[in-house]
């Protein structure tokens, strides 16, 4: 669902007026419009907190200057768009209280769901890789039990089991850890 605005947001607009909004509501700015997200599947909240606890230990365990973010914090794509992705990773300073926004995050990690599959495989591809900062995308298919792993300047690959070496920053994770139990 898209809210009617005047005038396009910018993203600067969208994070005042998100933190204004009396309770918690699931948003994207896409082109300058609000797009209200619609609720989970308890599927998509399983595979989307297990890949953000995979991220973190493999952070953890590679001993990194990074940190790993779950859903809720937005990722600016340009003046008039930003996503909210289900987890990413960014690195060096810990950003400060109170942000809102990642400026470069390394990783992102988006959850299929019916509702999302098309733009999470597109105009997000898309944007993402839109940012210097952005070296891997991946795409989490909790039906299809699969990663979509992107890199920057190379040919996707589809894993359904296995490692996977996400460098930089230079995390190693497996398919099963970013997907959670069956």
């Amino acid at each position: 669902m898209t809210i009617a605005l005047r005038r396009p947001l910018t993203v600067e607009d969208f994070v005042v007026w998100a933190s204004a909004q009396p309770e918690r509501q699931r948003a994207e700015l896409i082109n300058g419009q609000i797009l209200a997200m619609v609720p989970e599947r308890v599927e998509h909240g399983e595979v989307k907190l297990a890949a953000a606890i995979a991220l973190r230990a493999a952070v953890a365990y590679a001993g990194l200057d990074c940190h790993t973010l779950g859903d809720g914090i937005t990722v600016r794509i340009d003046d008039h768009t930003a996503y909210e992705p289900d987890a990413l990773v960014y690195c060096g300073a810990r950003l400060p209280r109170g942000s809102m926004i990642v400026l470069a995050p390394v990783i992102i990690v988006e959850v299929l769901s019916p509702a999302t599959a098309h733009t999470d495989t597109s105009a997000k591809l898309i944007g993402y890789f839109k940012l210097p900062s952005v070296m891997h995308y991946l795409v989490l298919d909790p039906e299809a039990r699969s990663v979509t792993h992107h890199a920057r300047d190379r040919v996707p690959d589809i894993l359904t089991t296995g490692s996977l070496r996400l460098d930089p920053p230079g995390l190693d994770l497996t398919v099963e850890d970013l997907l959670g139990p069956p």
